[in-house]
């Protein structure tokens, strides 16, 4: 992973400024490019498409949401990450939504941000840990995902749920009155479906699906 092209779009020059410093230094960084708002972005990309997209939710003009479709419409295999001040669970549905495959707070450590920028790259989801935690503790069962053609059963919606909530496979097992081992062959099996490799992923799946609520 070298030579990446990086866009931030944010309405703030002082964090947009800011961040592009900080992503200079990263050695697997060689462009960085900036937009003000959801419509300067959108035309950014009319010429040249960048390998990760760092936007900002709340911005004039156009919001990030809406930059978000209207760019993976033109571009569907576009890896976007939002950026957010606050952790609100209405942004989460919405960006997901939208097909962002990642979710950062502003006040995140560049570790991570550079972490995001790389799992994302890689074709996987990310969240900064506080947001990934808020998710998982609001999650909900949702009474109307049992619908018909589903891709997966009711046993292991249920199984998804508990591990999005993070438990084990022997708590769930404990939960659901069920062995290990069949917890783990549904693990497994929720895994192949999703084609998830981790519980970010899990997480995403599950809300896009619409088997749970926030």
């Amino acid at each position: 992973m070298t030579g990446l092209h990086i866009i931030i779009v944010d309405d703030h020059d002082l964090f947009r400024e800011g961040l592009k410093f900080l992503l200079s230094t990263s050695s697997f960084i060689s462009h960085i490019s900036e937009a003000k708002n959801g419509d300067e972005f959108i035309n950014s990309i009319q010429s040249t498409v960048p390998d990760i997209v760092l936007m900002d939710i709340e911005m004039p003009v156009k919001n990030g949401i809406e930059a978000t479709k209207e760019a993976l419409q033109i571009f569907p295999s576009l890896k976007i990450i939002a950026l957010s001040m606050y952790a609100e669970e209405n942004f989460y549905r919405d960006m997901i939504d939208a097909g962002a495959r990642g979710f950062l707070l502003k006040n995140s450590k560049f570790k991570d941000v550079e972490q995001a920028i790389a799992d994302v790259y890689d074709g996987k989801n990310y969240f900064s840990p506080e947001i990934l935690n808020s998710i998982i503790k609001n999650l909900n069962k949702n009474s109307t995902s049992n619908k018909e053609n589903t891709e997966l059963s009711k046993r292991e919606q249920e199984v998804l749920f508990h591990i999005c909530k993070g438990l084990s496979n022997q708590e769930i097992a404990d939960v659901l009155y069920i062995s290990k081992r069949t917890v783990d062959k549904h693990r497994e099996n929720i895994l192949l479906k999703s084609q998830s490799k981790n519980t970010a992923e899990l997480v995403v799946y599950a809300i896009k699906k619409q088997y749970f609520e926030l």
